[in-house]
């Protein structure tokens, strides 16, 4: 029964944001055990306690984007949207134009950079977000950037990254800009 209502939450999840979860389907079909423990993840991705959208959202499409090439991005920048980030700073963070983005964003984007480039200033952005959102602030984007990671690595890790897109924000298909190696 858990599993028939698990198979129809993850259609309609699909169905909600375009997104393939055949990857979460096929986990939940061959290690049920797996997929429940695995779900606590998903449940994860969703904490944010004080950081602001943008800064959690701009932390997750960074973490997304180290390791995707495209529907994953795309479902978090949906997601973002959808949780009121305002689609300019959605597509800045895309574009990877600091330049356009509000301090928030910024903030969250420099933080999730730092961390996903293991840049020597780290603990500098660190301490940016510290001082501006405490302990909890650090938490809420360390866990936006690296939850955002796992789910592109689970499906390519299953046989499911099979392909890539364009991420489209408001109707736009949106240029994204890659880190540099």
């Amino acid at each position: 029964m858990r599993s028939f209502i698990a198979r129809r939450m993850l259609r309609a999840y699909s169905k909600r944001y375009g997104y393939d979860t055949s990857y979460l389907e096929m986990m939940l079909k061959h290690s049920p055990t797996t997929f429940f423990k695995f779900a606590g993840a998903m449940k994860a991705a969703a904490c944010r306690e004080v950081a602001p959208i943008e800064a959690f959202y701009a932390a997750k499409l960074t973490g997304a984007l180290a390791e995707d090439c495209g529907p994953c991005a795309q479902l978090v920048a949906d997601m973002a949207v959808e949780a009121g980030m305002a689609e300019v700073q959605v597509t800045a963070v895309l574009r990877r134009d600091v330049a356009a983005m509000t301090a928030e964003t910024a903030l969250g984007f420099r933080f999730a950079q730092a961390i996903v480039q293991r840049s020597a200033d780290d603990d500098t952005c660190r301490d940016a977000v510290r001082a501006r959102w405490g302990e909890k602030g650090v938490i809420d984007l360390a866990m936006a950037l690296q939850i955002g990671r796992i789910f592109p690595m689970i499906k390519l890790a299953l046989g499911f990254a099979k392909e890539c897109r364009r991420v489209t924000v408001a109707g736009h298909q949106i240029d994204v800009i890659k880190q540099a190696a």
